[in-house]
């Protein structure tokens, strides 16, 4: 950055204040600075606008400088107070000389308010807009018991009338959440690893499939790791909804709501109403079911055609009328998931009828709140009760599926995966459109694999928002992905501490990060963890701040070990030097699958994409270079038994396998040989990311019933749970290395 280039004084402190990072130390240690135009933008998503006047004797950059000063001071109470059990955290309370505030915490589950005092004596003081208010420190009781309270502060005048607050007494609440030190251990994994799948459950198809891989599907390939491989968990793909209606968004990280699952995972045979369709309406469904079934072995997975066959036939299946019990079940879950379950199946009907992109619609639809949303409801309440009935049965159908894999022995069962954010036009960027920054999309900057960074195209979560409204929109999407499962992987868990936020028309390179209270994130999703018995993997690769993977240990977040990205001085870490406290694999869906991977399928393909930014015979050199200093490793071990791609795909995993990791997740394409990515970041229709079909060696399509006689499968599988680690730890304790 030259000297004219320098950001004012004012600018950087006013960015810094509200957590925007004025410069950051790249992938390779070279701190770069952000400039002003990037500051500039990612402020105004925050909703502070600043204009071109920087100098430091005033403009909009000052005056937004001393609001953002005085914002805590012109409330009695922050928004939200999160603490950990026991911590005895202190509550900045302000107070308007003149007034008296009485101090109360509302228990979750109790009528009983617990009063609270304040201490005797400020600790600061100031004026605010003529005002002198006061700056008491509250110590919170230590004792107070895990859950979701409430601070409750009544202001009233001071005896003599005089208080700013003549009248009625006002009422401010903060919502009070206390988590625990630490997510629980599962005892069975202090004891014994765990050893399981990871799955793009849209590949694994049956026979039975709809051209798409469902939760029929995932219930007979955790049955068949359970009982056959002996396998504790399948890790699945994000299964966030999409659009209602084709086309839909082939990427599962690129949802249209975190809080909701897609029906493009049921399976309509399943549904108890179509055992009693009357029989011409049993043939439509079968009928649909026998055109999809034909796709199953097509070389491209073709979501469109399969929901659209889906769609017709769950409508048929939705006209059944339910008995007493089965209707009583479906009121007292769309009751549970209310008020989010309602607008979520608003916008489904409205996105029906006005498209998907909800920035398209009338201007009185865009608000989720108006008079005008609230009639189309109503008007169209059937449709309305269709999407909410698909969403109980979703529910269902995943709940079946947790059952099937603990039945077979699973200690975990189903583990779910949560996306880093949602699409910007979608469900919940409208239902939510108070809590989601615009103008602004959340991306990665560039490294070692993604020399260019990326874009996801997603609205970040507002941090200021968050507080402002309880965490709650938080809360929700992990309740959501902690349902009848054994756990959630969460993508990008580094976006609870910071987000790489990229100003609309500018490139990756060109976005900066803007900072999250990650003590108030981890707790809210410490306690919903505690709660469900669930264990929490964190995809912490990448750019990483110091102390991060520290911090999320001693909060018994599990973190994520790729063996490719585990190497020093560019040679392979001794897998026994891997973390205790993560979730242990050979390869990752940004990845081609191990077999592709040793063959320089990665190299191949970013070449032809145009991705690579150095010389290409150096960078197939280098990686050719990489894969002889793994060969090495596991011939050193004498885990190399032929010369075959397979054999050294076994060796590999038996390799890790060394590793004290609690989890370790095998991929179902390395069960089959697969050597083509699923996903190539950084792309979109230039490669069919999301769309192709599990396939072996040669190319040919995988069904589920090839996958579960496969030899290799077996081999893979019994590689990766040789050795499986014992000792009895607790989550407390430190990384390796990185």
């Amino acid at each position: 950055m030259t000297v004219t280039d320098a950001v004012p004084p004012a600018l950087v402190e006013l960015a810094e204040r509200c957590g925007v990072a004025t410069s950051y130390e790249d992938a390779r240690g070279i701190r770069r600075e952000i400039p002003a135009r990037t500051l500039r933008a990612v402020l105004a998503a925050m909703g502070i606008p600043v204009g071109e006047d920087d100098d430091e004797g005033g403009g909009s950059v000052s005056a937004a400088l001393e609001e953002v000063r005085l914002r805590p001071w012109r409330r009695v109470l922050p928004p939200t107070i999160v603490t950990r059990q026991g911590s005895g955290a202190l509550c900045a309370v302000h107070v308007p000389r003149g007034t008296s505030v009485g101090l109360s915490v509302h228990l979750e589950d109790s009528s009983d308010p617990l009063d609270l005092v304040l201490p005797a004596a400020a600790e600061e003081s100031r004026s605010v807009d003529g005002t002198p208010v006061d700056r008491f420190d509250l110590e919170l009781p230590d004792a107070l018991p895990l859950g979701w309270h409430r601070l409750v502060a009544v202001v009233t005048d001071s005896f003599d009338g005089t208080g700013p607050s003549a009248g009625e007494p006002r009422v401010v609440e903060a919502a009070l959440v206390v988590s625990p030190r630490s997510i629980p251990v599962p005892p069975d994994l202090g004891r014994r690893r765990g050893v399981g799948l990871a799955a793009q459950l849209y590949q694994v198809r049956s026979d039975t499939s709809w051209g798409v891989g469902d939760l029929s599907d995932l219930a007979d390939l955790a049955d068949w790791a359970g009982r056959d491989l002996g396998a504790d968990f399948v890790l699945v793909n994000p299964m966030h909804a999409g659009e209602p209606l084709p086309p839909v968004e082939p990427s599962p990280y690129l949802p249209t709501t975190r809080r909701f699952a897609s029906p493009l995972y049921l399976r309509p045979e399943l549904i108890p109403e179509y055992a009693s369709l009357p029989p011409e309406e049993m043939q439509v469904v079968d009928d649909l079911a026998a055109g999809q079934r034909q796709r199953n072995t097509e070389d491209t997975i073709d979501r469109d055609s399969s929901w659209g066959s889906k769609l017709e036939a769950l409508r048929v299946v939705f006209a059944a009328p339910l008995t007493e019990d089965r209707a009583r079940a479906f009121d007292d879950f769309a009751d549970e998931q209310e008020p989010g379950l309602f607008r979520f199946a608003t916008w489904c009907a409205l996105a029906s009828e006005w498209g998907p992109d909800w920035s398209r619609w009338p201007a009185a639809l865009k608000d989720p709140d108006s008079d005008d949303v609230a009639r189309f409801a109503t008007d169209h309440a059937r449709e309305v009760r269709f999407h909410q009935w698909l969403q109980w049965q979703v529910a269902q159908q995943r709940a079946g599926a947790q059952r099937a894999a603990l039945s077979a022995g699973m200690r975990l069962g189903i583990l779910h995966d949560l996306a880093v954010g949602v699409h910007p036009t979608g469900a919940d960027a409208w239902a939510l459109r108070r809590s989601l920054a615009r103008g602004v999309t959340v991306g990665a900057p560039p490294d070692v694999y993604n020399q260019l960074g990326q874009d996801w195209s997603q609205p970040p979560l507002r941090p200021d928002a968050l507080a402002e409204e309880g965490y709650r929109p938080f809360r929700d999407i992990v309740r959501a992905a902690l349902r009848d499962s054994g756990g959630i992987r969460i993508d990008h868990i580094l976006g609870l501490f910071r987000l790489w936020w990229i100003p609309s028309g500018l490139p990756p390179t060109e976005g900066t990060y803007v900072n999250y209270d990650h003590e108030a994130m981890i707790g809210v999703l410490a306690l919903e963890a505690s709660r469900a018995g669930a264990v929490i993997v964190g995809e912490d690769l990448g750019t990483v701040a110091p102390g991060v993977r520290e911090e999320l240990s001693e909060r018994g977040v599990l973190g994520t070990s790729v063996m490719w990205f585990e190497q020093q001085d560019s040679q392979p870490v001794p897998p026994e030097d891997y973390r205790r406290l993560c979730m242990a694999s050979v390869t990752t869906h940004d990845l081609p699958p191990t077999a592709g991977y040793v063959d320089l399928v990665h190299v191949d393909v970013r070449e032809e994409l145009g991705q690579l930014t150095g010389d290409v015979e150096q960078e197939r050199a280098d990686a050719a270079s990489e894969i002889g200093s793994y060969t090495e490793a596991v011939r050193r071990r004498d885990l190399l038994e032929g010369a075959s791609t397979e054999d050294l795909v076994v060796a590999l995993h038996a390799f890790l396998a060394a590793a004290p990791s609690l989890l370790y997740a095998v991929s179902v394409a390395d069960l089959v040989g697969d050597r083509r990515p699923v996903n190539m970041p950084g792309t979109s229709e230039e490669y069919p990311n999301w769309r192709v079909p599990l396939s072996d060696a040669r190319g040919d399509v995988v069904a589920l019933e090839g996958l579960r006689g496969s030899d290799l499968a077996k081999r893979v599988f019994g590689a990766a749970s040789v050795g499986v680690v014992g000792g009895g730890v607790g989550w407390g304790g430190g990384c390796g290395v990185k």
